[in-house]
């Protein structure tokens, strides 16, 4: 379409008045779409540092609780383990003195056998009072560190406390399976065989 001229009061053309709102327009419009695609792009980065942040959340989480796991099993595990000491040692506050102890039996033994060789003297011999006392001390000390003597005479025949030296025939029908006669006896520490009693069994 061509331009139209006009005339002004003193007869001069003017000038065509050119028309840039089209080009406002566009520069309008792409003005916008780059802060349209700024907005886009802080809203994605704020979105990307979201979902980071959630991530470090969730890996911090199990993390956590994967230490908290772990202290729990330790603390199972050291529980486990104080126990564990705590019965040791008392076992062998316990048993701490088994072989001594174990070493003194023959000499008890022996203080028996000498009483019995001294049954026919008379009680107010200083030789027999003497050795009954000494006797009577051994027997005491035994005592208060938790050894008993293991009955055996005419007990049944018990594998756990007796070890059988012979069988011979029962003098008595009741005494089948049991015990005639001890040969050395036996003794317990603290309900624990230190030694076994050594029988004649009857059959």
């Amino acid at each position: 379409m061509a331009e139209e001229k006009t005339k002004n009061k003193s007869g001069q053309e003017n000038e065509p008045e050119v028309k840039e709102n089209t080009n406002n327009s566009h520069a309008d419009t792409t003005e916008q779409d780059k802060k349209t695609k700024k907005d886009k792009t802080k809203k994605d980065d704020k979105k990307s540092k979201q979902d980071k942040t959630d991530e470090k959340i969730e890996a911090l989480g199990n993390e956590l609780l994967e230490l908290k796991d772990k202290h729990i099993r330790l603390q199972a595990e050291f529980d486990n383990y104080r126990k564990r000491t705590m019965k040791e040692k008392m076992d062998l506050i316990k048993s701490g003195g088994e072989s001594v102890i174990v070493n003194i039996l023959p000499v008890i033994d022996d203080f028996e056998r000498a009483l019995i060789a001294f049954s026919e003297m008379k009680d107010d011999d200083p030789l027999k009072q003497g050795i009954n006392l000494i006797y009577s001390k051994f027997k005491e000390f035994l005592k208060q560190n938790g050894i008993t003597e293991i009955e055996a005479k005419e007990k049944d025949f018990d594998t756990d406390l007796h070890e059988a030296v012979t069988k011979i025939p029962a003098p008595k029908e009741e005494l089948k399976g049991k015990v005639v006669d001890v040969i050395q006896k036996g003794y317990l520490m603290n309900d624990k065989v230190i030694r076994f009693s050594k029988v004649v069994i009857g059959e």
